[in-house]
């Protein structure tokens, strides 16, 4: 079996001078775990960061001068539905499994060389690039079910290798109450007793228990690598609770209600997501301290932060300010559209039963507002920041302890802050997300646009929820949006005369998206987040949100990405970092350096003022 196309992890110091001189500290690549690569002829169906496709893109990003990866979540997902912000809380997906390394372990022989040939030859998307769930979910399960058989055959005749692994994979268990938690939800599930008694002896527990331990080991193994590369690892603590620990966690729950998002200027509509809410009155316990929710919290985030760098807090309203609505609303969009702040309905006639959580007074809130409105609450008491804020505490009090800094909070803050939520997020110093491709051109004071952003923010073109950047280049070439577009970015880019750099922008797709991307390293936001299509000039979305598809969460990076990414960057059809970082060195003259910035264009191999000419060989 081929490996894959090596690729230098020293960063070009080019490139790192440039994000020097530009003030970037944080540098994100960020890729979901099933949208890693693999070798070519070892593709089981989907992606790892535990394998060596893992290792060849960190070193690949590393290469290009990225700092860290910004994995999504890592949960148990279910065949009917891939997404990663629908998975466990605790436990990791078998499908990060990388089963290369099983096959001749430190434990022994976990995996035959037959049974992962044949997931090979099976895989419908042997190319990479497509992620076939239906087809991973089945393949995994039965690797799975033979990892266990083979581990239970070795330890019954006392291989080495299996009693030590047996040995760790009881203390894992003794040490480790979400594995007991969540492997008895396996077995009840399974049809088997769950009680104390048995879980630790019954094979849906014990099964379920290895391939954990097995995934925390090449979790901890992948880590050790990047830090040899000088890669940071962020997690993503995603918002919403699985069915599995909705199920374990059940006494910590609010009855009745559902988290979603309200409405906003980027969904009118609001998003239903069905997520269950933690309980206000568990927050704290009767003496004041730290009640079983703020328990629950600390012990999730620090499970995540010793195994990772830093986190991502998804959607934090639903930390801060939880927008939620009637769980037993037949229409889940009506619902969602008339639901409340859990902390901001002291007197609302249709939600009488949310008054008892109420933070703000009813003379505190805006009457003539939306309730989803960012200023539905016009004013808070010290008392009330601080209630408000029990759950930020509690997460930056274990970030303290863990020796993080402030900035490995990543706070997905997007389109809508409310009062309590900049409250709190100042309070801790942290920043906000912005991003640019949303932005509104027609208004100057946009929270999207770049040149507001501060230091502390974290700027990026979109996420795993918007369009690629290529997408959208297309679909703008020509249009008023377009040429509205190269307006704006030539302003920015050439202040001094920008006529001529926009009938550029206007008429190359390619180099208006170069311009875009240009311009997040001219913000003054000190922390860029870049999502792997925008890096490897991907056309298709990765999530359309609020919809279910076979092909939502399904793109991979390529696993011939190297080759295909020379290739495309020569012409602009991918990111040329060398070309984005000289467009932004030239834009700021008290920083400008001619000879760096010739350096970079002779790498680059074009220039902004120059037409691509795509050659005759370039790819489809």
């Amino acid at each position: 079996m081929s490996a894959l196309p090596t690729s230098t992890s020293q960063p070009d110091p080019d490139l790192l001078e440039a994000l020097r001189l530009l003030d970037k500290t944080e540098f994100l690549l960020a890729v979901h775990d099933t949208s890693f690569p693999s070798p070519a002829g070892e593709d089981s169906g989907c992606g790892s960061p535990y394998g060596k496709g893992g290792l060849a893109l960190a070193e690949f990003a590393r290469s290009l001068g990225f700092t860290g990866l910004q994995l999504g979540p890592q949960g148990l997902t279910t065949p009917g539905n891939p997404s990663p912000y629908d998975g466990t809380l605790f436990s990791r997906s078998i499908l990060s499994l990388d089963l290369q390394s099983l096959m001749r372990s430190a434990w022994g022989e976990l995996l035959s060389e037959d049974s992962v040939r044949e997931m090979v030859e099976g895989n419908p998307h042997p190319e990479g690039g497509k992620v076939n769930f239906a087809y991973a979910h089945d393949a995994y399960r039965k690797a799975a079910e033979e990892i266990y058989c083979r581990f239970e055959a070795a330890r019954l005749q006392g291989k080495p290798g299996a009693v030590r692994l047996a040995g760790s994979l009881a203390e894992f268990w003794d040490s480790n109450k979400w594995v007991r938690d969540d492997a008895a939800y396996e077995a009840m599930c399974s049809g088997q007793r769950a009680s104390a008694a048995d879980s630790k002896h019954g094979n849906v527990q014990e099964r379920y228990s290895l391939l954990q331990f097995i995934l925390l080991e090449q979790h901890r193994t992948f880590r050790d690598n990047m830090r040899e590369l000088g890669i940071k690892v962020y997690g993503d603590a995603q918002v919403g609770f699985s069915q599995r620990d909705a199920w374990s966690r059940k006494s910590l729950l609010l009855d009745g209600y559902f988290l979603g998002a309200p409405p906003s200027r980027t969904n009118t509509l609001g998003q239903p997501w069905n997520y269950q809410v933690l309980n206000p009155s568990l927050y704290l316990g009767a003496d004041g301290g730290p009640g079983p929710v703020l328990d629950f919290v600390a012990e999730r985030i620090g499970k995540m932060l010793e195994e990772f760098d830093g986190v991502r807090m998804d959607h934090p309203h639903g930390l801060v300010c939880p927008w939620v609505y009637r769980a037993n609303d037949p229409d889940p969009f009506r619902a969602v559209q008339n639901g409340a702040r859990l902390f901001a309905a002291p007197d609302l006639p249709d939600h009488p039963e949310l008054s008892r959580y109420a933070i703000v007074r009813p003379d505190q809130v805006n009457r003539h507002r939306p309730r989803y409105a960012e200023d539905w609450e016009h004013s808070l008491t010290a008392e009330q920041e601080h209630i408000y804020a029990l759950i930020m505490d509690t997460i930056v009090g274990r970030m303290n302890a863990h020796g993080r800094r402030k900035e490995d909070i990543l706070f997905e803050v997007l389109s809508t802050e409310p009062m309590p939520l900049r409250q709190v997020r100042q309070r801790h110093g942290l920043g906000r997300f912005r991003v640019t491709q949303k932005a509104n051109l027609d208004d100057s004071a946009d929270v999207y646009r770049g040149e507001n952003a501060e230091p502390r923010d974290w700027i990026m073109l979109g996420n795993h929820d918007t369009p690629s950047i290529w997408g959208l280049v297309r679909d703008w070439h020509g249009s008023e949006e377009g040429f509205k577009q190269a307006g704006y970015l030539a302003r920015r880019l050439r202040p001094d005369s920008p006529e001529q750099l926009s009938r550029i922008l206007a008429a190359d797709q390619y180099k208006l998206a170069h311009a875009k991307m240009a311009e997040l390293f001219l913000s003054p936001a000190q922390h860029v987040m870049m999502f792997f299509a925008d890096l490897f000039g991907i056309e298709e979305t990765y999530n359309v949100p609020g919809t279910q598809n076979e092909e939502n969460w399904t793109l991979r990076v390529p696993n011939d990405f190297l080759r295909i990414h020379e290739l495309k960057k020569r012409e602009g059809r991918a990111l040329n970092l060398h070309a984005v970082l000289a467009l932004a060195l030239r834009a700021r003259p008290d920083i400008c350096r001619p000879e760096l910035i010739a350096r970079l264009e002779a790498k680059a191999g074009w220039t902004i003022d120059r037409t691509v000419s795509p050659p005759a060989s370039s790819p489809a």
